[in-house]
């Protein structure tokens, strides 16, 4: 079985000087004190003095420098030049540490020092010591755990029926390709014993968010919110809406005639038809907590967390931010119409 190394420590250091100096060579030292030849032989070139020649108390101060020297240094330590970045990115932009990691990634391609993983970012958090500033970071993270675990999964309730030509599986299939904007998906998120609510609308292929507050539950309160904040985009991004199953939409007829959108209905029980918005929903529990009454919830503060969450770099935009896509988008359209006049 072959040994573990260990370093020379002290009194071997003495030894060696003590032999050295009365003529042995670094072989018979290594002998005498049962080292390798070629530990020996090392330690005698770079214990030197150049006063002194070998010199253990040299040797030792050397060894615990290159040790030091030696050791990988970490990405996120609170004197790194990543780190206020990183900290900047979770608690003021409110990104995810993935986010973060494909941003930097975006930024530097051809420079690692300047990127870090997001892996490395949660092992940063979670290794943190205990105190406030580790509550700070966690807290950042939008599912709030103390330590990394498997995410629960949660059951939808059940949904009235549509007409069966809403359904979604009379919906053109380019629509699933998300080849072009305008097709949106829409729901309703729900505050404190489900007395209030929001209307969340997340564009397919830009991830571009809108946000409608509500005044009240009932559907009339959903018309006229979808319908005064959906005017406030292009007639060339409006083309349909894929909804959840609620009686908040028993009106849908009347909102597809006020902003002349095609408006499609998931099955029920099928999240995944509407991943988009499902996925952005979750994100807004960051900011809209379950416990939260909805209905003190102004339209501006509204529109500041959809600021937020449309400036977040996107791993599924290649790390752009929905608003640049958004922009690219609208600008080819400008370009296109001018091309056809």
């Amino acid at each position: 079985m072959s040994q573990q190394y260990q370093h020379l420590n002290s009194v071997e250091r003495a030894q060696i000087s003590l032999l050295h100096l009365e003529g042995c060579s670094g072989r018979e030292i290594a002998q005498r004190i049962g080292r390798n030849p070629g530990t020996i032989s090392r330690e005698l070139r770079r214990g030197q003095d150049d006063d002194q020649g070998y010199c253990p108390t040299a040797a030792t101060k050397a060894s615990q420098a290159r040790r030091v020297y030696s050791r990988r240094r970490r990405k996120l330590s609170p004197d790194a030049a990543l780190y206020e970045t990183v900290r900047r990115g979770l608690l003021y932009r409110c990104w995810s540490p993935e986010q973060i990691a494909g941003r930097l990634r975006r930024m530097h391609p051809e420079d690692p020092e300047k990127r870090v993983s997001h892996e490395t970012i949660y092992a940063a958090i979670y290794a943190h010591p205990k105190g406030a500033l580790r509550r700070e970071m966690i807290e950042a993270l939008r599912q709030q755990r103390s330590k990394r675990g498997p995410r629960r999964h949660r059951t939808l309730a059940s949904s009235p029926m549509v007409p069966d030509e809403l359904r979604i599986r009379h919906r053109p299939e380019e629509i699933e390709g998300r080849l072009a904007p305008g097709h949106w998906e829409g729901d309703f998120i729900k505050g404190a014993f489900n007395r209030s609510a929001v209307g969340t609308l997340v564009e397919r292929k830009t991830r571009y968010v809108v946000l409608c507050r509500m005044r009240g539950c009932e559907a009339t309160a959903a018309l006229d919110s979808l319908t005064r904040q959906m005017r406030h985009m292009p007639a060339c991004v409006r083309e349909t809406m894929t909804h959840d199953r609620g009686s908040e939409m028993a009106p849908h007829a009347e909102l597809s005639k006020r902003l002349n959108m095609t408006i499609w209905f998931a099955d029920p029980h099928a999240p995944w038809q509407r991943g988009s918005n499902e996925n952005t929903n979750g994100l807004l529990r960051q900011f809209l907590p379950k416990s939260t009454d909805l209905s003190q919830v102004t339209q501006t503060q509204l529109k500041d967390i959809t600021d937020l969450m449309n400036n977040r770099p996107r791993k599924a935009l290649d790390f752009k931010t929905p608003n640049e896509v958004m922009a690219e988008e609208s600008n080819q359209f400008a370009e296109s119409v001018a091309l056809a006049s």
